[in-house]
C-alpha cells in the first residue's frame, strides 16, 4: 500500500470509511466552487469519484491520495495525481496534480504540504517527467499552491464544456531538481 508521511499529514490510498467524510467535504459549496462545474457532490457521486481514483491507482500506478491529519487520523481531503481529462485542449496525457481540502483546513499550509509530497512522488518515485496543475482563473488560493510548488504559469485555456478560463501551471523534472 502506498503511503507518504509529511510532518503533519498521512497521504494514503482510499478505504470505504473515507466516503462519508469526503462526502461532507464535497457537499460544501465553498469547497466545490472552483471544481468542475462548481456544484457540490452528493454521497453517490463522491463514492463514484473514490472508485475512479482507486481505478486510476490500479491502471496508472498513481492517483488521488486520501489525506489525513497524523495526530487525529481525521480525513481532511484529497490530494494527488491524475491523467488530464481528454477534453482539455493541448494537454495530451499530461499528469495533473490536484488538491481539495475541507474548508476548516484552509489557510494552514496543508494543501501545499500534501501537494509537495505528491509532486515529489510523481517526479521521483513514479518517473513522471512533467506535471501540470490546471487552475480556474480567479482561484487565487490554488494558484498560490501551484506557485509554492515551483510551477510556472504556462498558458491559459478555455474549458470546452463549461466555458471558464483555466490557467495551466507546469513543472518538469529538470526544473524540479534545480
Amino acid at each position: 500500500m502506498t503511503e507518504i508521511r509529511t510532518p503533519r499529514l498521512l497521504l494514503r490510498r482510499w478505504s470505504d470509511d473515507d466516503v462519508v467524510p469526503l462526502s461532507e467535504i464535497n457537499a460544501d459549496p465553498a469547497v466545490m466552487h472552483w471544481t468542475g462545474d462548481g456544484s457540490p457532490l452528493d454521497p453517490d457521486a463522491t463514492a463514484g469519484e473514490v472508485e475512479r481514483w482507486e481505478e486510476e491507482w490500479d491502471d496508472e500506478g498513481f492517483g488521488q491520495f486520501a489525506v489525513e491529519l497524523l495526530g487525529s487520523g481525521e480525513l481532511i481531503g484529497a490530494v494527488g495525481l491524475s491523467v488530464v481529462a481528454d477534453d482539455l485542449p493541448g494537454l495530451p496525457s499530461d499528469v495533473e496534480i490536484r488538491w481539495r481540502l475541507g474548508r476548516q483546513f484552509w489557510g494552514q499550509g496543508y494543501a501545499s504540504e500534501a501537494a509537495q509530497a505528491a509532486l515529489e512522488f510523481a517526479l521521483q518515485d513514479r518517473g513522471v517527467d512533467r506535471v501540470v496543475a490546471v487552475v480556474r482563473v480567479g482561484d487565487h488560493a490554488s494558484a498560490n499552491v501551484a506557485e509554492k510548488l515551483g510551477m510556472a504559469a504556462e498558458r491559459e485555456i478555455t474549458h470546452p464544456e463549461q466555458g471558464h478560463a483555466l490557467q495551466v501551471y507546469a513543472i518538469d523534472l529538470t526544473e524540479y531538481a534545480a
